[in-house]
């Protein structure tokens, strides 16, 4: 089975509302029970990121995000899929659940 991201994208600062968290909780225990669950989690906004970048002799230290965007990733769900048409699905499914748009990306090969 491969491995995909799906980030959930934002662009406010509001949480979801129960009733987006209830459907986010039924999602998450599909997933569990269809055996497709690998990790999920929500995040801070973009008020909350620091930037590292340790490429030079010193290390810089920036808060806030590594990109000025209107959207920005506010949760993400690590799933586990046979191919890429049912991840599809499941990002479908995750969109409608947490009702905001979601990014599909697959873990590359180790």
């Amino acid at each position: 089975m491969a491995q995909y991201l799906i980030n959930v994208l934002h662009d406010s600062g509001e949480r979801a509302t129960e009733a987006e968290m209830a459907a986010i909780d039924v999602f998450n225990e599909q997933l569990r029970a269809d055996r497709q669950w690998v990790f999920a989690g929500g995040l801070g906004g973009p008020d909350a990121a620091t930037v590292i970048d340790s490429r030079g002799a010193e290390t810089v230290v920036t808060d806030g995000p590594f990109v000025e965007s209107k959207e920005f990733v506010i949760g993400f769900w690590i799933v586990e899929a046979p191919h890429l048409d049912v991840a599809l699905r499941l990002a479908a499914r995750g969109s409608a659940a947490c009702n905001r748009r979601v990014e599909l990306r697959p873990f590359l090969d180790a």
